[in-house]
């Protein structure tokens, strides 16, 4: 019987990518989607998941999220043997170790190359006849299984996502854990290697995952609401209004303004045709998004004292136009607070912040960014409250974000570096000041300021 994997990647939303003909080109009973959010490898088609590839056995197609830390040193490895990329991206190396492997059968050959992986990785593989789900030893990333009342399995990064297609929640796939769903001999498990310290990203709670789904058998709306109730504990401000930046802050402030005895009001409109700022691969697209993504609500806003609650602050640039906006929309005091602790270290395993010159966090201090931001007062979650908050769970929890406890040592830095932004000059002037200069214009600006006896400038992101 001749089987015939058929992809159809494309750059945008999925409502963009799959219209109906498309959909109607798509026989079959197993597939696999992938939504890319780039973190090694241009945001471009070549780069879309799922890969697919043919090799000697057949076709397989492979959906991954996480970065592989030890990526580049096994692209030139396989290069030096003969192999030839398609993409820049770190998944496709998978695919290549697959093929080169000797061992048979097709699971042993996956085992073979999974074992060679370091990082994060929740990786789901098609093949003719079976659908493999692979999580990485740390478990980073999460990956969960669900079952349909017809009996198909699915398997999904989000809870939330079992909910859209009925499906009901089996459980996680765990750290270390092969899951294969074979057509003839039904579903099988096996560890794939041995457990080590679990090591879940905190920051899919903070910011990453749906407020409606279960991340590492927590609830991400319990856990958000939990963290602007603890910020309004340790960092009370005299407000008359509590706002959140749109969406990811609204459950945090929920819970801030719950604690604080203070309303909670819409003060920020935003518009879902524009995406995350955070994730837009250029300083340039991230910028004007801020102008397109968030409109002030004047009526809230105009003479009150504002508290505005946000996920995170990464790189600063949003944080500072996000300011400029309430106030000129009439905010009398405008206090941001944050419902994570400061980012002051880059992350290998997933998140799009591999260079610590992008941090403004790692750059200064709080009071520093304060006063880069523009804003009356700024607090952070404490770390330890974090933590406190997670109780014995703690120590299963990859928080080397913000304290720089590395899981899985970073190898292949220099290849992070070239992929990613340079650093960019921030300087406070609103919507038309200059926010953008090269790492060399920056460097050159700290020696003149440096040589005229003021503070250097700073760098962020």
């Amino acid at each position: 019987m001749l089987v015939i994997c058929t992809a159809t990647p494309g750059m945008g939303l999925v409502s963009e990518v799959f219209d109906e003909s498309k959909l109607k080109k798509l026989p079959g009973t197993s597939a696999i989607g992938h939504v890319r959010y780039a973190t090694a490898g241009a945001s471009v088609l070549k780069n879309v998941q799922p890969f697919v590839a043919g090799y000697r056995f057949g076709s397989l197609a492979l959906a991954h999220n996480g970065n592989l830390v030890n990526y580049s040193s096994l692209r030139a490895r396989l290069e030096e043997n003969g192999s030839i990329f398609n993409t820049s991206s770190d998944t496709e190396v998978i695919l290549h170790l697959i093929a080169i492997s000797k061992k048979r059968p097709f699971v042993a050959r996956l085992v073979d190359a999974c074992e060679q992986l370091e990082g994060a990785y929740s990786l789901v593989f098609l093949s003719e006849d079976k659908v493999v789900a692979v999580r990485d030893p740390h478990g980073f990333r999460p990956l969960v299984m669900g079952r349909k009342s017809n009996g198909a399995y699915v398997f999904a990064s989000e809870t939330c996502a079992l909910d859209l297609i009925e499906a009901e929640y089996v459980r996680e796939v765990q750290p270390g854990e092969m899951v294969v769903i074979d057509k003839n001999e039904g579903y099988s498990s096996s560890c794939l290697m041995p457990r080590v310290e679990r090591k879940a990203c905190i920051f899919e709670h903070i910011y990453f995952a749906q407020p409606n789904s279960i991340v590492f058998g927590r609830s991400v709306y319990d856990s958000r609401y939990e963290y602007g109730r603890i910020l309004a504990e340790t960092a009370p401000v005299e407000c008359d209004v509590v706002i959140a930046i749109p969406d990811s802050g609204v459950v945090a402030a929920l819970g801030y303004a719950a604690q604080a005895n203070v309303p909670f009001q819409q003060g920020l409109i935003r518009s879902h045709y524009v995406g995350r700022t955070f994730i837009e691969p250029s300083q340039k697209i991230r910028d004007f998004g801020v102008k397109l993504k968030l409109a002030p609500v004047a009526h809230v806003l105009k003479g009150k004292r504002v508290v505005v609650i946000d996920d995170s602050i990464v790189r600063g640039t949003t944080s500072i136009k996000i300011v400029r906006l309430l106030k000129e929309a009439g905010a009398k005091e405008v206090h941001m607070r944050i419902a994570s602790p400061p980012i002051t270290g880059s992350c290998y395993y997933g998140v799009d912040t591999p260079s610590k010159e992008e941090l403004i966090s790692y750059r200064l201090n709080v009071e520093e960014t304060r006063k880069v931001l523009g804003a009356d007062s700024l607090a952070f979650l404490p770390l330890e409250r974090l933590r406190g908050m997670l109780e014995d769970e703690a120590p299963k929890f990859c928080d080397a974000c913000f304290s720089g406890a590395y899981a899985v040592p970073p190898r292949d830095l220099t290849k992070f570096k070239e992929e990613k932004l340079k650093p960019v000059l921030v300087v406070n002037e609103g919507f038309e000041g200059k926010i953008e200069a090269t790492a060399e214009e920056t460097q050159a600006a700290e020696e003149e300021a440096s040589a005229a006896g003021q503070a250097p400038p700073v760098v962020a992101a």
